[in-house]
């Protein structure tokens, strides 16, 4: 069971912090994504992390956003900055079905959230 949060309207080179809590299994063990789908386009895994904390983020948000985990929580996050309205979609947190990782591919995982909607807009 994941649950995200945080989504919701912001401004352009605003930011944002999206939170993923995982229940019903072993958080830890998981390689975790973050997977955005844009209005009218496919789902694109944007950023990931292995379960030893081992991360990727495409070239679109390398460098504006960060993705990390909370073991004792069982959360995963993305810390969002300089938010532009190409960011804008519904964010997905999903669980990555492959050992070793992270793949950050959407096909290879096995669990998803409902996803938070992020819309940059003046």
């Amino acid at each position: 069971h994941l649950v995200e949060s945080g989504g919701g309207l912001v401004q352009p080179g605003g930011s944002l912090r999206l939170s993923c809590a995982g229940s019903g299994f072993t958080f830890s063990r998981y390689a975790m994504s973050w997977v955005r789908q844009a209005p009218g386009k496919a789902r694109e895994g944007i950023s990931c992390i292995s379960s030893e904390g081992k991360t990727w983020s495409s070239n679109a948000v390398k460098d504006r956003f960060t993705i990390s985990r909370d073991g004792a929580k069982n959360t995963l996050y993305l810390q969002m900055n300089r938010l532009t309205p190409e960011d804008t979609g519904t964010y997905y947190c999903a669980r990555e079905k492959l050992p070793g990782g992270p793949w950050c591919v959407p096909s290879l995982t096995d669990a998803w959230g409902v996803g938070t909607l992020v819309t940059v807009s003046s």
